[in-house]
């Protein structure tokens, strides 16, 4: 098993899940690298994506799982698939897989808060006191539950917050837990729009900085 190390930034953060597997795929037939299929009557490509990023978040470690065949030299393959790949996707690693998707524990989250008016007096307290709490229930979507949506307490799934106040922002470096379950930073946003909304932001930008194991050390 092989895992490649992308990013994803600029217009290529509003591509989904789906178009990105496609895109991948297409890219390795185009760099002439053959992957392993699955067999049977409509074979389709081996590849996954540990955990999938949400449209509109940029991202410096995204990992592809892959196998590819024939012994290629590993170290070339960031540049023949960068040759073929669109503006905002960008290989930096090619690598033997070696420790498990279990071992993936911790996301670290840039989420950047923008005002048009600058960061309203008090929101940098009120956020890191809301995320100081013992206890953070919100609403979340479910397929499975009935209604359609379960509760779910935000704070043991925050295993480091901290806040910092620009002029016209507010910056939350967020390491939240990233399966089993996984906590997406939007539910985090949409407690402030709800508790604090003094605080509520103009615009959102995410940005995943890091995939972590359990001792906050970068899992790969």
């Amino acid at each position: 098993m092989h895992r490649l190390a992308f990013s994803k930034s600029d217009t290529a953060k509003y591509i989904s899940h789906l178009d990105l597997m496609r895109t991948l795929q297409r890219a390795f037939l185009r760099a002439g690298l053959a992957i392993r299929h699955t067999e049977g009557f409509n074979p389709h490509a081996f590849v996954s994506i540990p955990l999938p990023l949400s449209v509109g978040f940029s991202s410096a470690c995204e990992v592809l799982e892959c196998e590819l065949l024939g012994n290629p030299d590993l170290g070339a393959v960031p540049a023949r698939m960068n040759a073929v790949l669109p503006a905002g996707i960008a290989v930096s690693r090619c690598y033997e897989a070696v420790r498990p998707v279990k071992e993936l524990c911790y996301v670290n989250y840039i989420v950047t808060l923008d005002y048009e008016n600058g960061a309203p007096f008090g929101a940098e307290t009120a956020i890191r006191d809301l995320l100081a709490r013992d206890s953070l229930v919100v609403a979340k979507k479910s397929k499975k539950a009935r209604s359609g949506q379960v509760e779910v307490d935000l704070i043991p799934l925050i295993r480091r917050a901290s806040v910092e106040e620009r002029r016209d922002s507010i910056t939350l470096d967020l390491i939240l837990r990233a399966q089993n379950p996984g906590l997406n930073p939007e539910l985090v946003v949409g407690a402030v729009r709800r508790d604090c909304p003094e605080a509520s932001p103009d615009f959102v930008c995410v940005h995943r900085r890091a995939v972590l194991d359990d001792q906050l050390q970068p899992w790969e």
